[in-house]
Formats: structure tokens, C-alpha cells, sequence
């Protein structure tokens, strides 16, 4: 086992292809943004009471959704196909029309920005589909991810590769020629371009297999540890569970259970309904 991180290799995957071996990087986050301080002490970032759809008359999808998460966690929406979970994601990106509830990120409530204006608040947000550019290569991929920035970008590059050692080898490869796995470090590491507050992945390890799941996970542990929050959806329930420090059960839009990893893993009638027993 790692000493500097007790998650490294403690899941016998010899995948060098994704694996760092020497460690975390670290991702300063950004310190731009002005937030209004909010009352109390309240989760890092938090969709609370989200009921709404596409358009706006359009039926809602989310009743009264509360997803939330604080700094160095990792909070898992998991569900049944159909649950809502990653319109709960584009909601709190707002990228969807929320009739009631509102988004607050570090205190402030930025229900009415755009996502391109959340984007420059501390967001980084990696879709589950077209989250890429495949003409252009890896190196170009992840300098279009600082495009927002306007200081020196090299040392957060470093990083990026230093957590992804793959990419650094393929930089001058183009994206689309990449494995699925490695798609989707491109993907990331595009969003940590960005210096993000916050991490939002939507279905990070749709597509690849076990090994690489295992992976990805890994790493995303290891950018967890730095402080930045990771909001997570996934289709592989029981796994993501088992990384998360807080999980929320979806059904039909609406919170059907929400606890620690541990407590929704250990949870008869979770295991039941959503993991197989």
C-alpha cells in the first residue's frame, strides 16, 4: 500500500495504462468568485428542494431534490435508469429550468447563472456523452479546458499529467484515437483545467471495463484528497458506494434514501431494490 495515499493500490490492478505510481497531484483550487456569505454552516455546494424539467412547459422530472456536497468529499447519485439522476447533475449546472429550490455554491446562490457563468464561479463539469474534442489532440483537449484562464497554465498541465501518466505519453495523439478509458481522463483532466471549486462527473465510467473502472476511481480518490468536492453519477451503484462519503438513492425524481457509502451499502432495503440483494 502507498503511504502518501491508502487508496493507491489497495485493489491489485497492475493497469499501468491509467495507474499514477507515484502519488496524488495536487489542484490548487481557484480563488476568484464572489460569494455572499450564507447563514450557518452549510454543504460546499448544494441543489436543495429542485423541482423542474426541460422547457418551460415541460413536465418536471426532479420533485423536490436535494443533492449536496462539502469539500473533499465524494457524493454519489446512484438509482434505477430513469431516476433522474443526471438531470439532478444539469439542474445544479443549470442547465435546466428549475421551478422551485435554487443552487448554492460556497454560500452563494447562483440559481439564476448560466452555466458558462458557473463555469467561471468554480464548476467543472465532465458529461457523460461528447465530452471531447476527437480531431484535436490530448494536449490541445486540455488547453481548451483553460480557456477561461488567462495566467500560466503549464504547472496545472504537470499536474493533470502527472495524475494521468497515459496522457503524457499520447499529448501529441489525437483524443479520438484513444481508448475509451483514456477518453475519459482526457475529459477530466480538461475539467481540472479549469482550477475547479468543484468536480461534476456524470457517468465517469460508462463504457469501460472493470479494470479501468477500478481505475478511474482511484483517481478520482486521489483528486478528492486534494479538497476539491467531487459530485458523482453512476450506473455502477455497489462501487461507487463503497468510494463515496455520501450517497443519494433516486427514484422518480425524488430522494428515496440518502446516507454515508457505508450506511446505503449496509441498508437491507437498498441492497434489496438497487444492488441486487
Amino acid at each position: 500500500m502507498n503511504g502518501t495515499n491508502p487508496y493507491q493500490d489497495d485493489r491489485g490492478n497492475n493497469d499501468r495504462s491509467i495507474a499514477n505510481p507515484t502519488g496524488p497531484g495536487e489542484f490548487p483550487q481557484r480563488k476568484g468568485g464572489d460569494a455572499v456569505a450564507a447563514p450557518g454552516d452549510g454543504p460546499f455546494l448544494v441543489g436543495e428542494a429542485m423541482t423542474g424539467g426541460y422547457g418551460r412547459s415541460g413536465p418536471d422530472i426532479l420533485h423536490d431534490c436535494t443533492i449536496a456536497v462539502d469539500k473533499g468529499e465524494i457524493a454519489v447519485i446512484v438509482g434505477p435508469n430513469g431516476a433522474g439522476k443526471s438531470t439532478a447533475m444539469k439542474a445544479v449546472f443549470g442547465m435546466l429550468d428549475l421551478r422551485e429550490g435554487h443552487i448554492l455554491l460556497d454560500g452563494e446562490d447562483i440559481s439564476r447563472l448560466s452555466p458558462q457563468a458557473r463555469v467561471a464561479k468554480g464548476m467543472g463539469f465532465v458529461p457523460q456523452n461528447h465530452n471531447i474534442f476527437t480531431s484535436m489532440t490530448v494536449e490541445e483537449n486540455l488547453e481548451m479546458g483553460a480557456f477561461i484562464r488567462t495566467d500560466d497554465i503549464s504547472r496545472t498541465m504537470e499536474q493533470v499529467y502527472d495524475l494521468f501518466p497515459i496522457l503524457r505519453e499520447k499529448r501529441r495523439q489525437a483524443a479520438g484515437e484513444l481508448s475509451g478509458g483514456q477518453r475519459q481522463q482526457v475529459a477530466v483532466g480538461r475539467a481540472l483545467m479549469t482550477e475547479p471549486k468543484v468536480l461534476m462527473l456524470d457517468e465517469p465510467t460508462a463504457g469501460v471495463s472493470p479494470i479501468v473502472m477500478d481505475e478511474l476511481f482511484d483517481r478520482i480518490i486521489e483528486v478528492s484528497r486534494t479538497g476539491i468536492p467531487i459530485l458523482m453519477v453512476e450506473q455502477n451503484a455497489r462501487q461507487a458506494l463503497e468510494i463515496a462519503d455520501k450517497g443519494y438513492v433516486m427514484v422518480q425524481g425524488r430522494n428515496a434514501y440518502t446516507g454515508t457509502g457505508k450506511e446505503l451499502l449496509s441498508d437491507p432495503d437498498v441492497r434489496k431494490s438497487f444492488l441486487g440483494g
